[in-house]
């Protein structure tokens, strides 16, 4: 498969990297797919994850002999981890919940978020110092930066959590802009 090396012996490491690089990226997609449940995504991607780490073990085990190559896996192996973190953070991929506390009036972002599409649940709670309101809400991680824009714009003081949601039913959820809708008739 990889003969040409045999002639240009250089690539090898390069090779390696960006064989690593792949395989790694893809691991870390996987795990994150795997922990959301995506019964599909994850075994594709686990087909190409361990589709390319056999390629590259198989050339290091036939060719690399010296500690170049070595450090290339390795390398390759870090700079993937940070490739598919960069990648992970770009997609956005889940749902999340994010709890606010404030020691303004809650109703009022329940107000903001409901005006763009987010539904909202005030809570009233005792603090350390005195009662907050907690307002919480269900949203997709690809909102986080409207959201957190939202909460910042009411309270600049506000204190606020981020929790991974596995699913959600039911609930007053902004419509996603789905590109297959254009082209559904009564839609």
């Amino acid at each position: 498969m990889f003969d040409f090396i045999d002639s240009y012996p250089y690539l090898l490491p390069v090779i390696i990297f960006v064989g690593r690089i792949f395989d790694v990226t893809l691991g870390t997609l996987r795990i994150i797919f795997v922990s959301k449940g995506e019964k599909l995504k994850a075994p594709i991607i686990g087909f190409f994850e361990v589709f390319i780490w056999v390629v590259i073990i198989s050339q290091i085990l036939s060719r690399a002999n010296d500690m170049v190559a070595y450090l290339s896996y390795a390398g390759g192996y870090a700079a993937g981890n940070y490739v598919g973190i960069l990648i992970e953070k770009r997609i956005a991929f889940g749902i999340i919940l994010c709890r606010v506390y404030t020691n303004k009036a809650g109703i009022k972002l329940v107000r903001l978020l409901s005006l763009k599409g987010f539904g909202a649940t005030l809570l009233r709670g005792t603090g350390s110092v005195e009662e907050v309101d907690i307002i919480e809400t269900v949203i997709d991680r690809k909102q986080l930066k409207l959201v957190s824009d939202i909460i910042m714009s009411f309270d600049k003081d506000a204190f606020y959590v981020i929790e991974d949601v596995r699913t959600r039913s039911k609930g007053i959820f902004p419509k996603s802009s789905n590109l297959l809708r254009r082209w559904r008739q009564g839609k």
